[in-house]
């Protein structure tokens, strides 16, 4: 498939901010922080990538608060003091054209872990680790010790992260704020009946489980800009029998819908170990076209997608806003460039490496 005129290198505006073309570097857990802040390997690999041509570059899950990190190595943005060097990544992110997004996290029952190249082992908090918190006390693995249940101060300290993470996004320089509710960290494990069984207002019915994620989104709206763009990770479905599934996605959609959501980044799974998960190219592109057609409101798709026609057929066919993409732009930051030669489209290069540009 080739077009003369490819949709993924059109220009797209979401509210004030105009994207040079539909691909968005997915956010990348580096695990290359110390005490949160960014160093200049988060430099060089969120800038490359830039460079490589990509429209939007969002970082890595960043942690809201230290507890909130997946492991000790996490970036972070629960303090003013890690504003600093995010500030020059974004600045130079902006210079070579691309959008600079960041995604704030809670791992909740996740947290507390050694990087995967470490063992990916629970760090208990002798050896210099912290309490997982969760909605209930239930353990990611059966064999770990169960995380504490969060209370009604611990879910106000959440929201309140949050509220503070998005200020300092701002400060710091990002165009895009993207809460992560997905791959089975805090904010999804309130989703999911598998991993909630709260019976208070935070449990139970559909409306008692997403109400977390509500208070969190207008917490993080209140604080960041009107005229920018905010988006929503979620798992649109747990791959287990009696978890969140695409209908109750389509409802969340809508509701983040109301509360000023401009984009849903459609991912699934990470909730519960050991499902069996059919990843085949493009297997994620369906829910992405089911929250964009049924509920309303512009997505993401994500999953698979390593090819240029691959990107563009997703467009073409209506099923996403953009494509975001992860795997393939570790192997190849240079993938749009690459993408743009491909597909015919004719789109600015660096100055620096404008010698390459034919062959």
């Amino acid at each position: 498939m080739t077009t003369k005129s490819p949709v993924l290198f059109k220009p797209f505006k979401i509210k004030s901010v105009e994207f040079k073309n539909r691909i968005g570097v997915s956010p990348m857990c580096m695990y290359s922080s110390k005490d949160g802040f960014a160093n200049n390997w988060h430099l060089v690999h969120l800038g490359t990538r830039a460079v490589g041509g990509a429209g939007l570059v969002i970082s890595e899950a960043t942690a809201v608060s230290p507890e909130a990190r997946i492991t000790p190595d996490d970036l972070g943005i629960w303090k003013d003091e890690h504003i600093e060097k995010l500030k020059e990544i974004t600045a130079f992110l902006e210079g070579q054209g691309s959008v600079p997004g960041i995604q704030l996290a809670h791992a909740g029952r996740k947290a507390s872990t050694t990087s995967p190249w470490k063992g990916g082992r629970l760090i208990k908090e002798e050896e210099g680790g912290w309490q997982p918190v969760a909605p209930s006390a239930i353990p990611f693995f059966e064999n770990n010790p169960a995380p504490a249940a969060l209370d009604a101060a611990g879910i106000r300290k959440v929201i309140f992260n949050f509220r503070e993470a998005s200020k300092r996004a701002f400060l710091a320089g990002f165009k895009v704020v993207e809460i992560h509710a997905a791959h089975g960290y805090l904010l999804h494990e309130f989703l999911s009946p598998l991993s909630n069984h709260r019976n208070d207002e935070y449990g139970g019915s559909f409306e008692n489980r997403t109400r977390l994620l509500l208070e969190v989104t207008r917490a993080v709206k209140d604080e960041w800009p009107e005229e920018l763009p905010l988006f929503v990770r979620i798992s649109a479905k747990d791959w287990a029998e009696g978890g969140w599934n695409e209908e109750e996605s389509v409802k969340l959609a809508k509701l983040l819908k109301e509360e000023g959501v401009d984009l849903i980044d459609c991912s699934s799974g990470g909730l519960v170990p050991d499902v069996r998960i059919p990843v085949a190219k493009k297997y994620q592109v369906p829910f992405s076209e089911k929250i964009k057609k049924e509920a309303g409101i512009m997505s993401a798709a994500v999953g698979m997608i390593t090819t240029p026609w691959e990107a563009e057929e997703v467009l073409q066919q209506e099923q996403a806003d953009m494509v975001f993409m992860g795997r393939e732009l570790l192997r190849n930051p240079y993938f749009p460039l690459e993408a743009a030669a491909a597909l015919e489209a004719d789109i600015e290069w660096p100055n620096q490496y404008l010698r390459a540009r034919t062959r």
